[in-house]
């Protein structure tokens, strides 16, 4: 990884790169902790912390100079200025979708020439490495135990709050990582809420649950959907998890190297562009994973980008009809040489609970 910078860097003339993005910070360092920056130069790598973590950079990142911004009472952009002035450096890249303008202006007073630079390393991050995908492998294999053990307990009477702890709990036992990041269990005419945070409503019979739910393993994010039925389907719930699943199906079989994300997109309408539920998908319908939730590649009409080998994808594809309900089926997928595979395996038949 910080080979894959330092040539970014030889290519683009920067002396020096100052990393602020706390996944970007752990990719390029493997550093596993809190508030952290990196300057990296061709030569020199800088790990800038505070008292707290230092013993914990020193063991994980020893190839870094280790330096206490707070030690000579200085600010994290002030570190930066010295560490460019000491090393007379001509000018340094920063992330500009992350420096704050404080930051920015006592950057710019330095003596050498401070250039945004946005998306380098989540370009580098898109494609990823034998172990990275073991990480991610696992992660989703975690989240998928836990679909086993949570539909066991999805009744009536159970909150939404209830179940979405019981499925954090779950996927820590199964093995993540235990800082879980936000989950989405809701049900009801509340699953036409594409981002619906779990509440006190209780579940009642011919509800929808939507889980949109991953974990962490080693750092790295699973993220799926299954949306399941509690009770008997009527004739409509049927249709539009129908409708759902092929749309789910005919986005991943365009899923391979050299695919447009606009390909898959357009695939994935294809089941509902001539029905009445056409108004009620949503366009986003997938995004690269990795260390963080949503990354590079993006799947939608408007995206420009385009399927490499090693890239892990979501595709969820989904309906959401306001004050009925909406259903959502996700998998993860790993951009294979001749198509793809699904790292998720939960099934995506409709299950009535």
């Amino acid at each position: 990884m910080l080979e894959k910078l330092i040539s970014y860097m030889r290519e683009q003339n920067l002396d020096g790169f100052f990393i602020s993005k706390p996944e970007n910070v752990r990719y390029i360092s493997k550093y596993k902790s809190d508030d952290a920056y990196l300057f990296i130069t061709e030569n020199k790598y800088y790990f800038i912390t505070d008292p707290r973590y230092t013993e914990q950079a020193q063991l994980e990142c020893p190839d870094y100079q280790i330096i206490n911004w707070r030690e000579k009472g200085n600010t994290i952009a002030g570190t930066v200025k010295s560490i460019v002035e000491s090393l007379n450096l001509s000018n340094f890249a920063f992330e500009g979708d992350t420096v704050t303008y404080n930051m920015y202006s006592e950057l710019s007073t330095s003596s050498s020439k401070p250039i945004s630079v946005i998306g380098a390393i989540e370009k580098i991050r898109a494609v990823k490495t034998p172990e990275e995908l073991r990480n991610l492998r696992a992660a989703c294999q975690i989240a998928d135990r836990a679909f086993e053990r949570i539909i066991k307990d999805i009744k009536v009477g159970i909150t939404e709050k209830e179940l979405a702890s019981r499925l954090s709990h779950y996927m820590v036992m199964e093995g993540a990582d235990t800082k879980p990041y936000g989950n989405i269990l809701i049900s009801g005419k509340r699953t036409s809420l594409l981002h619906g945070i779990p509440s006190n409503k209780v579940i009642e019979y011919g509800d929808f649950v939507l889980m949109d739910y991953g974990c962490g393993f080693n750092g790295y994010l699973s993220d799926m959907t299954r949306t399941v039925l509690v009770g008997k389907a009527t004739s409509e719930q049927r249709e539009v998890y129908a409708l759902e699943k092929k749309m789910l199906e005919d986005a991943t079989k365009t899923m391979k190297p050299g695919a447009l994300a606009t390909d898959v997109y357009n695939a994935s309408i294809q089941a509902i562009k001539d029905t009445k539920y056409f108004p009620y998908h949503y366009s986003g319908i997938g995004h690269g994973i990795g260390l963080f939730v949503h990354e590079i590649p993006f799947m939608s009409p408007r995206s420009s980008d385009v399927l490499n080998e090693n890239n892990v994808i979501t595709i969820e594809p989904g309906i959401y009809i306001p004050n009925w309900g909406g259903v959502r089926i996700e998998d993860q997928i790993l951009i294979t040489k001749d198509g793809n595979e699904s790292l998720t395996s939960s099934t995506r038949e409709l299950i009535e609970l």
